[in-house]
């Protein structure tokens, strides 16, 4: 398989081509005992299946529908808490950014800086994350092709990051609804970064109070990527899903989470073969 991208680290761990990545955790940071038994179990989970893992978990969210949703702890707390999970799990953390004002204090704590996808085209924003010195994930907003995100990664590049992350979350389709293209895979791995699914994202309903979903849709979408040629999965869970205080229709039961990432590695592994995989390169 020829190299698409060049191996970059996220804090202690490596991202490669030759491996699958996951990042993972509760869509928002709820209570500090409970996100730092997830990373425990899910740290667990990605080295029994060879994953590197990245922990993630929202120490704020800035995109709620109704201004009486929960949001978080916010930057302070948030992020004093995402330190301490990855010091006494010893993973990588991430967490998504708003403003440019919280990028210097998000890079002293995270591995990873995240762009939400409804800011995928701010670019004071990316830039900023961007010369933090981390690497840049940048989430598709849903609405724009797969082919505009190069423009974002091209910003994030030429402000210095050291790596970018480019994921696929869904684009909207009518009111209400996310539809996903598959060929946003292979269109967005021509930037020559790695590109990763958001799972539970993509199963999204907005709009209203709150977000609405159909987890059950999750297992079927997340194989669907790999099997197109996803390099990583992103994939909110949650211990309790009906109980999250945010998203709690998307999120996936931390119960059922190894045997979904069981299955996304023997496909994985079956589309291995050299030739069958440079087949399905751009």
């Amino acid at each position: 398989m020829r190299l698409m991208w060049h191996p970059f680290p996220v804090g202690p761990v490596d991202l490669l081509p030759s491996r699958l990545a996951l990042i993972a955790g509760p869509c928002v940071l709820e209570d500090p005992g409970m996100a730092e038994e997830v990373a425990e179990e899910v740290k667990r989970i990605a080295e029994r299946l060879d994953l590197a893992f990245v922990f993630k978990a929202s120490y704020s969210k800035a995109n709620r529908s109704s201004g009486a949703s929960y949001r978080g702890p916010g930057l302070e707390e948030g992020l004093a808490t995402l330190g301490r999970i990855r010091d006494r799990v010893g993973v990588p953390v991430t967490s998504d950014v708003h403003e440019t004002s919280e990028v210097g204090a998000a890079a002293e704590v995270l591995d990873l800086i995240q762009i939400p996808a409804f800011l995928c085209r701010q670019t004071a924003l990316i830039e900023a994350a961007a010369r933090s010195g981390k690497p840049v994930h940048l989430k598709k907003g849903q609405f724009l092709d797969p082919g505009a995100m190069g423009y974002a990664v091209e910003k994030a590049r030429a402000a210095g990051a050291p790596g970018v992350i480019v994921t696929e979350r869904g684009t909207a389709f009518g009111y209400g609804d996310l539809v996903v293209d598959f060929r946003g895979i292979a269109i967005m791995k021509r930037f020559r970064c790695p590109v990763f699914f958001d799972a539970t994202h993509s199963v999204q309903r907005p709009g209203g109070i709150e977000t609405l979903g159909q987890r059950e849709f999750v297992p079927v979408l997340a194989r669907a990527a790999i099997a197109a040629g996803a390099d990583g999965i992103f994939i909110e869970t949650h211990p309790d899903p009906p109980k999250a205080r945010s998203d709690r229709d998307c999120q996936w039961p931390l119960k059922d989470l190894a045997a979904l990432l069981q299955s996304l590695m023997e496909i994985r592994h079956s589309i291995s073969d050299r030739r069958f995989m440079e087949a399905m390169e751009p």
